[in-house]
This record gives structure tokens, C-alpha cells and sequence, in this order.
């Protein structure tokens, strides 16, 4: 069934919302960035030849998508604001530029807001969107990891699979490092799509996120943790595998564990490779989905603005809504 299309890349817009602001002063530029048909690693590699620094040097808070208009913040040591907002990339435009003390990283914003324009979409599938968003809103978005993630070719996770194993570099750091999150990726996927429960509860020996603090805890109390589960006050989370990560109780750990080994990972043996650190972490299983708006127009047009957790994908809650993802129509190879 068609899910429907983004004709341009003015259908798929994304802002990011960064966690905290430029101070004004520093060894560092923040410049806030909108690019067009962009890739976000193609413009962080611009920016360090422009500045003339280390391409490991320049930061940013999450990879946005390509086919898209996306608004996001860079780092760049070394580079005064006034010379950055002289920069001239096609498809790119420097919106302003100020000084801060640290490089910008990974994970460094609160959210992505997200402004979505799908054309096609079918009759029968529209009608069903205010019933899923509504379920949405209660219950929240499931918290996979989007298709992005795996690479054009689905070939990332076997490629994080040998850097881990040692039988492959992976190219520079930075990129050795988003292969083998992409192995993690899997794996996350995998036992939230093979776990029996709803999104709004838990059992006995999930390792539960609290939603105010981020703070976790073993479920001992199954009857007493579902009611807080179901005010979305903690969701269950599943493994980002690592040398550090916290574990869960011993039913959940096995079944966790046994995904691992399926993916060829030996959970009491990860050695990551020089140069990545992997310490691992929980993910929550869901996350809430704010403001949540949909408009239908006349020919199948659906208008949908959302903001979304950072670390989340808005083309999984395409797939909820729509049950797929829109193809795109690009106008690059």
C-alpha cells in the first residue's frame, strides 16, 4: 500500500532545538545552518577545509536527514563569526554565527521539530490517522531506530559487526563509530520488536526510565510501576550494547543477551576497537510525541507537525501513521 510522497525537499522540514545557546565568547564558532539536499557529515568536512582545521574538529549535536530542509547548529574552532557568515556553499546558507567556549556534541540538543508535507497519501489511510495519532499521544511512539541508520544499502551493521571483530577499520573515527552504533541500532530494534508487552508497561526485572529525571531503576513491582508506566511517568528501555551499560534483571538480561548473540556479539566479550568508545547505555522503549498536529487537504495532501525527542526518527512515526514511508523524489542522484 503507497504511503504516499514528499515531491520536494521543502516537504521534510526539520529544526533542530538545541539544548543550550552560544554564549557570545570562546575558542569556538556555533553557526546556526540550513541546508538544502544536504549531508550533514558533507557539510561539517566544508567547514573544517573553510576553517582550515581537522574535519574530527567540527561538531554537531545529530546527524539530519538529506532529502530534507534542515536548520541545525555546527561547531568551528578557529573561526571568527564575522568570516563564517561570509561562507557560500550551494545549498547551504550560514543564518548566524557566535562565539562558545566547547565544540558542540553528539547529543547536545533537546529535541527536532519537524514540519512534514506528504502528497498521495490514500484515502483509506487518511481517515485512520486521527485514531493512530490520538493512540500516539496516550501511548507514544514506538523509539526504533529509522532505516537511515542502516545506510542506503542496509550494509551498516555489517559493517559495525567487523570493526567490531576487528577485521575492519571503518574509516575515519568518527565514522568507525556511527557504524558500530548502527550494530547497536540493530539490536535495540530487534528486542523492542520481539518484546511481548505493550509500550505502556513493564515487568519484573525491566530496567525502567524515569521520564522527569532520566534516572533508572530495576521493576520489582510490576502492578505498582504499570500504573506509572501507563501516566507515561517511565517507559522499559532496551540495550545499547557496551562495556559500561547498566543491565536489567536476569529474564529480561537472557533475553536481551540471546538477540545480542544472534547478531554474532558476545555480551561478556565486547573489546571495541581503538579509537571507539563504547560504553553502552539504555534507551527507552518509547518516547512521548509533542504536539502532534495534522491538517488533510483535497488530493490526498497531509500536513503533520510534531516535535519529537532527540535520538528519535519522524520517519517511524510516518511508518505508525502511514504504515510506510514516503518515498521521496529527489532531484540528485
Amino acid at each position: 500500500m503507497s504511503a504516499g510522497r514528499f515531491e520536494t525537499p521543502d516537504d521534510f522540514e526539520v529544526e533542530e532545538v538545541p539544548a543550550y545557546e552560544p554564549s557570545g565568547e570562546g575558542g569556538h564558532t556555533f553557526l546556526w545552518i540550513e541546508k538544502r539536499e544536504g549531508n550533514t557529515e558533507d557539510v561539517a568536512r566544508w567547514l573544517a577545509r573553510e576553517a582550515g582545521v581537522s574535519a574530527r574538529d567540527v561538531g554537531y549535536a545529530g546527524r539530519k536527514d538529506r532529502f530534507a530542509v534542515t536548520r541545525q547548529y555546527f561547531s568551528v574552532p578557529e573561526l571568527e563569526p564575522e568570516r563564517a557568515l561570509g561562507l557560500v556553499l550551494e545549498g547551504v546558507r550560514v543564518l548566524r554565527a557566535a562565539q562558545h567556549p566547547h565544540k558542540l556534541r553528539t547529543g547536545h540538543l533537546r529535541a527536532n521539530r519537524f514540519a512534514l508535507c506528504v502528497h498521495g497519501v490514500p484515502e483509506d489511510t487518511l481517515a485512520q490517522t486521527d485514531e493512530i495519532a490520538d493512540g500516539l499521544r496516550r501511548v507514544g511512539l514506538p523509539n526504533r531506530f529509522g532505516d537511515q541508520r542502516f545506510g542506503r544499502d542496509g550494509d551498516n551493521v555489517a559493517r559495525g559487526r567487523k570493526i567490531l571483530a576487528g577485521e575492519s577499520r571503518g574509516g575515519d573515527r568518527r565514522q568507525a563509530r556511527f557504524l558500530v552504533s548502527a550494530l547497536q541500532a540493530a539490536v535495540f530494534n530487534a528486542v523492542l520488536e520481539t518484546r511481548a508487552l505493550s509500550l505502556d508497561a513493564v515487568e519484573v526485572g525491566d530496567l525502567a526510565r524515569r521520564t522527569d529525571s532520566g534516572g533508572l531503576f530495576v521493576v520489582e513491582d510490576a502492578e505498582l510501576d504499570n500504573e506509572r508506566a501507563r501516566r507515561f511517568e517511565i517507559s522499559a528501555t532496551g540495550p545499547l550494547f557496551g562495556t559500561r551499560a547498566e543491565q536489567p534483571g536476569d529474564v529480561v538480561r537472557a533475553r536481551e543477551e540471546a538477540l545480542m548473540r544472534e547478531f554474532g556479539i558476545d555480551p561478556e566479550g565486547i573489546r571495541p576497537p581503538r579509537g571507539v568508545r563504547l560504553r553502552g547505555g539504555r534507551r527507552p522503549l518509547r518516547v512521548p510525541v509533542q504536539d502532534l498536529v495534522l491538517a488533510r487537504e483535497a488530493g490526498g495532501l497531509l500536513r503533520i507537525r510534531v516535535e519529537l525527542p532527540a535520538g528519535s526518527f519522524a520517519t517511524v512515526l510516518l511508518e505508525e501513521l502511514l504504515g510506510g514511508v514516503p518515498e521521496r523524489v529527489s532531484s540528485r542522484p
